[in-house]
């Protein structure tokens, strides 16, 4: 464990602190205090961006241990980035959280429940195999659950409201999707025009299939050839997120190795949480000048990083590139809808012009924003899970920003923002991901649930 008062770093040890630099961008003036969620929620100073930089600083001196409050205020952040979005300084918080949590998860311990929960997490989560074996007791659950079983819920103490939230999280299962395989290759519809790599995920292949075969077939039918690997596996997102640092390198490793036997010219992910990590590979292995790997070239793992980073795009980064040459035909659909910027993709990736030009391409849709867009919904990876009471009072609030739209129907482009905005709007309105509502046009079809 860390001791406050080290020299060097102080209570930090001395890998990969938070760079002092960096903490001295920070001039305190507060522009990031409106859309800090957590600042939102409790107008607690320490519970927000310029707050937490401070604790940081403190933590540097030597002033205060890691233990403690320090670890409450870090572990209550959701990593939204929306203040990077609103930092007039360009203070990089990013990079300051992504160098705190790896310390705590070295350095403090903590209590057995807290460990045991994360860690039934990330044994689940990141495995495609285990995922599709625990959704045959998902979808049984899901099919002989009483009808009071949320009256029991409720009564469970509060030591239990992790549980209770992974419970309500529950998306609904299909056997035969959680079951079914992406195509290894799909063929571009006429001339070629590219080969794209798809990162075909985990939770996203497993409980949202239909999204991936929706991605597939509208890059196939804009003149891409798609290749999802099936010997990926899990990109790490998760991990990383949570300051398991060591643990994401060795995923993201295993799937630079895999993308780069794939020959692919672009790599598409279709998970704003996904695409975020992956397209920050580079920084993640910067130290690691290791050289190995059968199509390595010889290069070192940070150079390989770098490479396949410089690669990824959100797919509606590709869709939008090809929207001057589009050769997929769309079909009207008569809808109101509201986009919701997922945090990853909106703050972490700075992508939020795409999606609507995607949107927009489609005969009959009609945008409406979103008020309190830049706040988060909740979801946060993992958040809504280890921070259920105020993942709750943000669904709730995000809940009813998209009630005051009107809209017929909500596109988000995170898995994890449909099942937190979902739990708030169960039934009210039809819900996809953008790829899902092009295909449905491109196609001809209803869209899904509308």
């Amino acid at each position: 464990m860390a001791e406050a008062g080290r020299p060097g770093h102080g209570s930090f040890d001395a890998h990969h602190p938070p760079a002092q630099e960096l903490l001295d961008d920070c001039v305190h003036c507060g522009f990031c205090l409106p859309t800090c969620p957590t600042y939102a929620l409790w107008g607690e100073e320490m519970d927000s961006p310029r707050g937490r930089i401070y604790l940081m600083q403190m933590a540097e001196n030597g002033e205060i241990p890691l233990e403690g409050a320090f670890t409450t205020h870090m572990d209550r952040c959701l990593g939204c980035m929306a203040c990077v979005t609103a930092c007039p300084s360009g203070v990089q918080y990013d990079r300051l959280l992504e160098a705190t949590r790896p310390q705590i998860e070295r350095n403090v311990p903590r209590s057995r429940a807290d460990r045991l929960f994360r860690e039934a997490i990330f044994t689940l989560f990141p495995y495609r195999r285990r995922l599709r074996a625990a959704s045959l007791g998902g979808a049984l659950y899901q099919k002989l659950r009483p009808k009071k079983m949320d009256r029991l819920l409720a009564r469970l103490p509060r030591r239990l409201e992790r549980l209770v939230a992974m419970e309500s999280l529950l998306p609904p299962v299909s056997v035969r999707d959680a079951f079914a395989r992406t195509p290894a290759r799909t063929p571009a519809v006429g001339p070629r025009r590219g080969r794209v790599g798809m990162l075909t995920g985990c939770v996203q292949d497993v409980f949202f299939h239909q999204v991936n075969l929706a991605t597939t077939r509208v890059l196939a039918a804009e003149g891409y050839e798609v290749v999802a690997p099936r010997e990926q596996g899990c990109c790490g997102a998760l991990g990383l997120h949570a300051g398991r640092e060591e643990e994401s390198a060795e995923r993201a490793k295993a799937l630079i190795a895999v993308f780069e036997q794939a020959d692919v010219d672009v790599i598409a992910v279709n998970v704003a949480g996904c695409g975020s990590s992956m397209k920050e590979y580079g920084e993640l292995l910067a130290d690691d000048d290791e050289a190995s790997g059968v199509t390595g070239d010889g290069l070192s793992w940070s150079d390989r990083a770098a490479r396949f980073s410089a690669k990824v795009r959100d797919v509606s980064e590709v869709l939008a590139d090809a929207l001057e040459d589009s050769r997929a035909p769309r079909h009207r659909v008569d809808a109101t809808v509201v986009y919701h910027d997922a945090c990853h993709l909106g703050h972490a990736q700075k992508i939020r012009s795409q999606p609507r030009e995607v949107l927009r391409s489609i005969p009959g849709v009609e945008l409406t924003e979103l008020p309190e867009a830049e706040i988060c919904c909740g979801s946060a990876g993992i958040y809504n899970m280890l921070q259920p009471e105020a993942a709750g009072d943000l669904g709730r609030r995000k809940a009813e920003n998209i009630r005051g739209t009107g809209a017929d129907l909500l596109v988000t482009a995170n898995p994890g923002c449909l099942l937190q905005i979902r739990k708030y709007l169960t039934g009210e309105l039809p819900m996809l991901h953008p790829v899902q509502l092009l295909d449905a046009s491109i196609r001809g079809v209803r869209p899904p649930g509308m």
